[in-house]
């Protein structure tokens, strides 16, 4: 999976298509990501005996790593990933500047 936490996406298909947002989690063996304000869900939390009381909250649900693509905040438009290893070394790149991402 070329997307990884703290990176900064965008919505490349789905209902939230053309949204922007940071990556919370991501979920390799799944194939996941969760993005900060997209694909937003509605969960009833029930009391608990001390701590909270009943309210409705509006949590990120994870989409398919698939339906997002690396937003570059310098072109402003998303980007492909690609690598660049010499050695032991292991770098993502944008594939049409060949710039490092990480």
């Amino acid at each position: 999976m070329r997307i990884k936490t703290g990176d900064t996406v965008v919505v490349i298909a789905g209902k939230d298509k053309g949204a922007t947002g940071k990556v919370l989690r991501a979920y390799p063996k799944d194939n996941r990501v969760i993005v900060e304000g997209v694909n937003v869900q509605t969960k009833h939390q029930k009391q608990t005996r001390k701590i909270q009381e009943a309210q409705i909250m509006h949590v990120e649900g994870p989409i398919d790593a698939s339906n997002v693509m690396l937003y570059d905040t310098k072109a402003k438009k998303a980007v492909k990933v690609g690598y660049k290893g010499t050695g032991k070394e292991k770098v993502r790149v944008n594939r049409k500047t060949g710039e490092k991402i990480d």
